[in-house]
């Protein structure tokens, strides 16, 4: 009987424990009129974060599921300037160093293994401007229907994807298309549907997957930049201007497509490449050590 009691006490326990352990969090704005942009700080660690539009009219939702719930997430809004000002914040005050988190991502059991996961929920009806710091974990961006001004993601050890899961290009010029890491990987599906004059892509040991599945309307400059990995870029077709930089070192392994023409020592052109074309885009892709891989 009494082992029967203990038993019982250890499985109410383990409940409570269970109950404790998996907290909901929603934070909702339901303004709509008073500004004329959205602007999201958003900062979490050891997480999955999922964006996608949202069907709900709100221009912000953010649903999480948190693992500890010793450290709540802030969050806060404001309006200024015409301005939506956003902000979620949930930092973890014990945080890991660099050295730490890297050695965690490569000898963990599971690269699924986060404490907590994120869903934030955007709006078409509104234009943003989002700012992403991520600790630790992996990222997925889906950016079809919605109108992004600028969409930069930092992160000490992640793995990042960009991508339209549908043909619904940016409504805008995004003007700064950035991801930077210093561990990890990045995969941007469909670059030209960003709509973006500048991208900026660099990775100190990873990896970069960048795919333009046709030129953009626009000029645009792309940097795309790996300390220690490999580096994946697909080019739209050749009749579109591009120029293409490459800087590497010895311990670099480069594969070229044929159609590509060498202008000088390191610089490659298209068939329709001009100058002075108002759709031009210039990239600069540059590896340590590795390999790069255009196709």
């Amino acid at each position: 009987m009494l082992r029967k009691l203990c038993l019982l006490f250890l499985m109410m326990i383990g409940l409570v424990a269970l109950s404790e352990a998996q907290l909901v969090k929603e934070f909702k704005i339901r303004e709509k009129v008073g500004f004329d942009l959205v602007a999201l700080e958003f900062t979490t660690y050891k997480s999955s974060t999922q964006l996608r539009r949202d069907k709900t009219s709100d221009p912000v939702y953010i649903h999480g599921h948190l693992n500890q719930a010793n450290i709540l997430p802030v969050f806060s809004n404001k309006i200024e300037n015409n301005i939506l000002e956003a902000s979620l914040v949930h930092k973890n005050v014990e945080s890991e160093n660099l050295g730490k988190s890297i050695t965690a991502k490569l000898f963990s059991g599971s690269s699924e293994d986060f404490d907590h996961s994120w869903d934030v929920g955007l709006s078409t009806n509104f234009l943003y401007h989002l700012d992403f710091n991520l600790g630790m974990g992996k990222a997925d961006f889906d950016l079809a229907n919605l109108t992004v001004s600028q969409l930069k993601v930092k992160s000490a050890s992640a793995d990042v994807k960009i991508h339209y899961s549908s043909e619904s290009p940016n409504q805008v010029q995004m003007d700064t298309l950035l991801v930077t890491l210093n561990m990890g990987t990045v995969v941007i599906n469909d670059a030209n549907f960003s709509n973006a004059k500048r991208m900026i892509f660099e990775v100190n040991y990873g990896k970069i997957d960048l795919n333009f599945s046709n030129g953009l309307h626009n000029p645009t400059h792309v940097i795309a930049a790996v300390g220690a990995g490999t580096l994946h870029l697909k080019l739209p077709p050749d009749s579109h201007p591009i120029k293409l930089k490459m800087r590497t070192t010895a311990m670099c392994k480069t594969s070229l497509p044929k159609y590509l023409k060498t202008l000088e020592k390191g610089t490659y052109i298209t068939k329709g490449y001009k100058s002075d074309d108002p759709r031009l885009m210039e990239l600069i892709i540059d590896v340590g050590v590795g390999s790069i891989t255009v196709e």
